[in-house]
């Protein structure tokens, strides 16, 4: 999804555990990793299978008029994220306070029981309440993340993360590829119990394939410890604006993302609307495989916030043209290197998010790596529920005003110095006032 694509726990504030000499030529850290690349891999298919042919499903729980689809689409998207993002301080409290592993784990829970009601839901009612609940499971890839970082040794890092995050293409390429044919033959609520089994065998796979060591120490208020690692991101000027340049930019994408299987069967009229889903959001998964890895490589060259403006500015000239074209192909096409872009940005802004931090909160600071576009899930469709409704290919100019407001946001952001302050709880009321 794109797990949708994912917001994600902090933890990553914790001391790096230095792996022994025989942990260094003992790979033990690589079925930890498998385990965590197979579990996100398992969550973005279910996502992107919801989110693709959510749309296609809801005329057979009686929302039969366009009008309704795109409200209902709209709202259940921005309704799930909004209530996970409130939350997202404090399952990472939580972690520092108690244990990972529980945290992570509950993720997954909330996956199965979300397909389990989406499975048996009679009416709109229930459904919406399955589409809602995941905002539950939000916060467990930078709890892995972290737990991974304290496994592998320190010149494998970059390696690890980049296999455990490709999860996310893959899964966006493979889900709605396989779910098209899939709901096309054998139905919506099939799928989901697939999806029902599958996760539940992640679920199993996590309780008892990896022990993790890791106890919190820290016993202050949780409430506490959440706001605490709110007013870090606060406290800085980069930060505070880098931010909502990113939301603004994944705010259009998701836009776009939410209503693209209704474009889909606005162009196509055939008798397998799934498969035609399938395969145009399947091929844009395929294409971010190939051009998020290109942008990577030239940010190496030539620094991450060069590429960054770089592709937020195509991104920003391609928007438009979607809505020019009514023929399948050039759309798919374009839908494909569109996607493919943005995605290369959103991998990017992990790096920059990275550097705009010091090393000694760093790790605070990374806990909300995926809050802009968790937030853009919520944003992005609340627009598209008015926008939509004077015109479908609305969607594709509102995301280009969305991303230029961003763009502008980015090169304001990157303005402003790196800067480096203390731990909350070392701020004196006297400074907190100054």
């Amino acid at each position: 999804m794109l797990k949708p694509p994912t917001g994600e726990s902090q933890a990553m504030s914790q001391e790096r555990i230095a792996p022994t000499e025989d942990e260094t030529h003992t790979p033990r850290w690589v079925p930890l990793l498998v385990l965590f690349t197979i579990a996100g891999l398992a969550e973005t298919v279910f996502y992107s299978q919801m989110l693709a042919f959510t749309p296609l499903y809801l005329p057979k729980l009686g929302i039969t008029e366009e009008s309704q689809i795109l409200l209902v689409v709209g709202w259940m998207t921005a309704v799930s994220n909004g209530i996970g993002l409130p939350l997202l301080p404090l399952w990472g409290a939580l972690a520092d306070r108690y244990s990972r592993k529980p945290i992570v784990i509950r993720s997954f829970v909330v996956v199965v029981l979300a397909a389990f009601l989406a499975s048996i839901s009679p009416g709109i009612t229930l459904f919406f309440i399955a589409r809602s609940i995941t905002g539950f499971a939000l916060g467990n890839s930078g709890l892995m993340m972290t737990t991974l970082s304290e496994r592998v040794p320190e010149q494998r890092i970059g390696f690890a993360f980049s296999v455990m995050n490709s999860a996310a293409p893959i899964g966006s390429f493979i889900g709605p590829l396989v779910g098209g044919w899939f709901v096309d033959s054998l139905g919506f609520r099939n799928l989901m119990l697939v999806n029902l089994a599958v996760v539940a065998c992640v679920v199993v796979a996590l309780i008892f394939g990896y022990r993790d060591p890791y106890h919190g120490t820290e016993r202050k208020p949780l409430l506490e410890m959440a706001w605490d690692s709110v007013r870090i991101v606060g406290r800085s000027k980069r930060l505070r604006t880098l931010f909502p340049a990113l939301l603004l930019l994944f705010g259009g994408w998701m836009l776009a993302f939410t209503y693209i299987p209704l474009v889909i069967t606005e162009i196509y009229r055939g008798a397998d609307p799934g498969t035609a889903v399938g395969l145009v959001i399947g091929a844009s998964g395929l294409t971010t495989l190939i051009l998020a890895p290109v942008l990577g490589a030239l940010a190496d060259r030539l620094g991450n916030w060069r590429v960054l403006f770089a592709g937020a500015t195509l991104a920003l000239i391609l928007w438009p043209l979607p809505a020019l074209t009514r023929d399948l192909i050039s759309f798919a096409i374009l839908w494909s290197v569109l996607n493919g872009v943005i995605s290369a940005v959103f991998a990017l802004s992990f790096s920059v998010l990275s550097s705009s931090a010091s090393e000694r909160v760093r790790g605070r600071v990374m806990a909300f790596a995926y809050m802009p576009v968790n937030f853009g899930f919520m944003v992005g469709p609340a627009i598209g529920t008015w926008i939509t409704q004077r015109s479908l290919f609305g969607i594709f100019p509102a995301a280009a005003v969305l991303t230029g407001l961003g763009l502008l946001m980015l090169v304001l952001a990157h303005r402003f110095p790196v800067e480096d302050y203390p731990e909350p709880a070392a701020i004196s009321p006297a400074s907190d006032q100054a």
